[in-house]
């Protein structure tokens, strides 16, 4: 049944829903993890948005970089140079963390809205900008 299914995807779909799954378990669970920590240290310890979301990055990285690169894109592109590959993904999670910054600064800064309103779009945005950048620039 898979190989009748990998013949009518292609092999290239099938690599890419692959990632996409995969991702989606990480991912997923990385940017709840993310979104959640944020709003806690926000609301709870009353710190300001920006900075949690700061410290949220600064502990949430390095577990993101393991978990992407030996399961969310295992097995694809070259893998011969780990120093450019580490450095991407610190280059993309950054403009994950800045796309977040953003939506904190808008929402709950400017806007003048609750804590908990730009764990929305880190959960809907954000991630996809980041596996796309992912999948073709630092894992490809």
């Amino acid at each position: 049944m898979i190989q009748g299914l990998a013949k009518k995807l292609g092999e290239e779909r099938l690599a890419l829903l692959a990632q996409i799954f995969r991702f989606g378990l990480t991912g997923g669970l990385l940017t709840i993890m993310v979104a959640a920590a944020y709003w806690a240290v926000a609301e709870f310890f009353d710190i300001d948005p920006l900075i949690s979301m700061t410290l949220v990055y600064l502990t949430f990285t390095g577990v993101g970089y393991l978990l992407h690169s030996r399961f969310s894109f295992k097995g694809h592109g070259e893998r011969d140079n780990m120093g450019v590959r580490t450095t991407r993904f610190f280059i993309v999670n950054t403009l994950g963390f800045a796309s977040n910054q953003f939506f904190v600064w808008l929402l709950t800064h400017y806007l003048d809205g609750p804590t908990w309103w730009p764990v929305i779009p880190i959960i809907f945005v954000t991630p996809i900008l980041t596996f796309t950048l992912n999948r073709k620039w630092v894992f490809g």
